[in-house]
């Protein structure tokens, strides 16, 4: 590892799960390829990923003799044949048919009748969050952006695993530290995926992949520079300062953002932020409905324009008319810098039905305002 490390090299993991996100598999390796089960085996055997498995030997017999992979791929015909001598539809209706009954660990849990969940302000695992606190039944007023920060400057292909990551929680994070100082040992840290439950937890994990590139910074990692301090901060610090300083951020990021899996928590925390505003030059369908849903207005660069095309660096502020969330779908949005440039946005809340949940600050507090 420290190899690795030490020569900058590009490692690679072969997997047949769903998940090739940067740094998801293992942190050094930098690309992932999914394929089926067998073919990972074959990789595996060769030891390499730089292989022709048409014309290279998988390996070598005892007698040292080339081993080529059509001469081990299984057929069809035995592949089938495996399935219907122990693939049987009594496995399953002997499963499913007990499934509600529950485990004996399961029937063992303590059981409070309460119309209530009895939150356990001790747990790091399951957290009650604050989207809910201090909701009325009157709509929120919608402040004007006035002199935000940029929180981070991305490229291009942003995945909802660079938002929001699902893997281990490195030593020294935000995390890690909040973790500890509620008594909770390295070794059992878990990973950001088994305490989405907290939102203590998720909001430092935001930004937190150790592949992510944030352009306002020279190396790879969850860091970003406050201003005016240009002090170098984990993402997380640095967006609780501004919070104290009651300074509203933005994010500028290239195309396809939001990519990969949806991931609630890839709108949920960044809203936990303080972000406010995501320019980028195209989001992915799903993760900007989410950010709308979460009450983070999406704005899309025109024109062919980007933040490279503006000469943007992450230092500047922005300013931008909320007009109260009365936004009409499709509109263009003017986004001032520095006092003294105007560009050009397109407002991606793209339905009347999002302006309503935006108005509202999400789609959560619009359910609620309709429940009571």
């Amino acid at each position: 590892m420290l190899l690795i490390a030490k020569k900058e090299l590009i490692v690679t993991a072969v997997l047949s799960g769903n998940r090739n996100f940067e740094g998801r598999v293992h942190p050094l390796t930098r690309a992932n390829y999914l394929a089926s089960p067998p073919l990972v085996i074959a990789f595996a055997l060769a030891g390499r990923i730089n292989i022709d498995f048409d014309n290279e030997p998988v390996g070598y017999d005892q007698s040292n003799q080339p081993v080529y992979l059509n001469e081990i791929w299984p057929l069809p015909s035995v592949i089938a044949s495996i399935d219907q001598e122990h693939i049987k539809g009594a496995l399953f209706s002997k499963v499913y048919e007990n499934i509600k009954n529950g485990t004996n660990s399961w029937n063992a849990l303590p059981v409070i009748d309460s119309k209530q969940y009895p939150w356990n302000v001790e747990s790091t695992y399951i957290h009650n969050p604050p989207f809910f606190k201090n909701i009325t039944k009157e709509l929120p007023i919608i402040n004007n952006i006035d002199n935000a920060r940029c929180l981070l400057l991305l490229g291009h292909s942003i995945t909802t695993d660079h938002i929001s990551p699902a893997g281990n929680i490195a030593i020294n994070s935000p995390a890690a530290n909040y973790l500890q100082k509620h008594g909770v040992e390295k070794k059992d840290f878990n990973t950001y995926g088994t305490r989405r439950g907290n939102d203590e937890i998720m909001v430092r994990g935001t930004f937190a992949n150790i592949r992510l590139i944030n352009q306002m910074c020279p190396d790879a990692g969850p860091k970003t520079y406050h201003y005016p301090s240009n002090e170098l901060l984990y993402i997380f610090d640095a967006a609780e300062k501004y919070k104290n300083e009651k300074v509203p951020l933005i994010v500028l990021a290239g195309k396809e953002y939001g990519s990969g899996s949806s991931r609630d928590w890839a709108a949920k925390g960044p809203f936990l932020l303080g972000i406010k505003v995501i320019i980028a030059e195209s989001f992915e369908r799903i993760h900007r409905t989410n950010l709308v849903g979460m009450g983070i207005l999406p704005l899309q660069f025109i024109n062919d324009e980007t933040s490279s095309t503006h000469n943007l660096t992450g230092k500047e502020t922005f300013s931008i008319n909320m007009k109260n969330g009365n936004f009409v779908p499709g509109e263009i949005i003017d986004v001032k810098i520095n006092e003294n440039k105007i560009i050009k946005t397109k407002c991606r809340i793209d339905t009347d039905a999002e302006v309503d949940y935006f108005k509202s600050g999400g789609i959560l507090p619009f359910v609620f305002r309709n429940m009571i």
